[in-house]
């Protein structure tokens, strides 16, 4: 399973790298959108999940991963441009559905919001509109830590906050990459933490109520920091939402064992290709979905 790599030229102002993984029998393509901090490795067992099902296209943000050394990074990124290079993206590979993680998900409903018309269906995962108390503990933490350039206290706090249901593996993983990310990086991200801070969720939620398709928001049981009743707020803005909670798991969803990137699976095949599912999962259109464990 080897991607097509190109690095695309966005608007004649960033260029990004993508990976795509065609499927010659797969009959549609979703596009994959990395939170905060992520590459296109955070995305390995879901690729697995997808493919070949799906032709899979991921890519990094300008500011991240293999994309950075193509890239000048003169300014910040805003969720605004961040949606516009995902729109650009889908329609460069005709993308009908679209999968968020975490972050990813502010510039999915911005993208989303302009209802692009390839798009059929989305899901959104690990993502709220609440800043509530423990989000905003680790928001404000993360702030001080990468104004600082303090390295050691970034890798620390997100394995021991988001990423606390991890295996030591992943964990390792996820220190090694945050405590070594390049400067222009934490000042990206110390940028982009600091809006959600002071912004009003009334932002997604304005953009919600402009979403037409259908939309899966996606959330673990154990994820106090995004959580699943939080983000059934959505279910009042968005007009076909449905709602899935993967038990026995927190933020990381399909990474953290091996029940719940199976029950994860389920859940994405369920509602991007009921027809085909074979998932045990109880389903109602805009309302909950929840995933039995295994």
């Amino acid at each position: 399973m080897r991607p097509e790599i190109a690095v695309l030229d966005i608007q004649g102002q960033y260029r990004v790298y993508t990976e795509f993984y065609r499927a010659d029998a797969a009959q549609k393509t979703i596009i994959l959108v990395n939170g905060s901090m992520a590459t296109t490795a955070s995305f390995a067992q879901t690729v697995k999940s997808l493919y070949p099902q799906f032709n899979v296209v991921l890519y990094d943000q300008p500011y991240a991963g293999r994309s950075k050394a193509h890239n000048r990074h003169e300014q910040m990124l805003t969720k605004d441009i961040e949606g516009q290079i995902l729109l650009e993206l889908i329609d460069h590979f005709a993308a009908e559905h679209v999968l968020s993680f975490s972050w990813g998900g502010v510039a999915t409903l911005v993208a989303l919001s302009q209802r692009p018309r390839r798009v059929e269906k989305a899901v959104i995962s690990s993502f709220s509109p609440v800043i509530n108390t423990p989000m905003r503990d680790y928001l404000e933490r993360g702030v001080d830590y990468l104004g600082n350039l303090d390295r050691h206290s970034v890798g620390n706090l997100v394995n021991s906050t988001i990423g606390k249901h991890l295996p030591p593996l992943f964990k390792r993983f996820n220190y090694r990459h945050v405590s070594t990310l390049a400067e222009h990086e934490y000042g990206q991200m110390h940028y982009h933490i600091s809006q959600v801070l002071n912004s009003d969720r009334q932002c997604y939620l304005k953009a919600a109520r402009q979403i037409a398709i259908p939309v899966l928001f996606l959330n673990g049981e154990w994820d106090e920091y995004t959580s699943a009743e939080d983000a059934r707020i959505f279910g009042q803005h968005v007009a076909n939402s449905s709602f899935g909670t993967i038990q026995a798991t927190g933020h990381f969803l399909d990474m953290e064992h091996k029940a719940a990137c199976n029950d994860s699976r389920q859940a994405l095949m369920s509602f991007l290709k009921p027809e085909q599912s074979v998932s045990r999962l109880r389903y109602q259109q805009g309302q909950t979905l929840h995933a039995l464990a295994i």
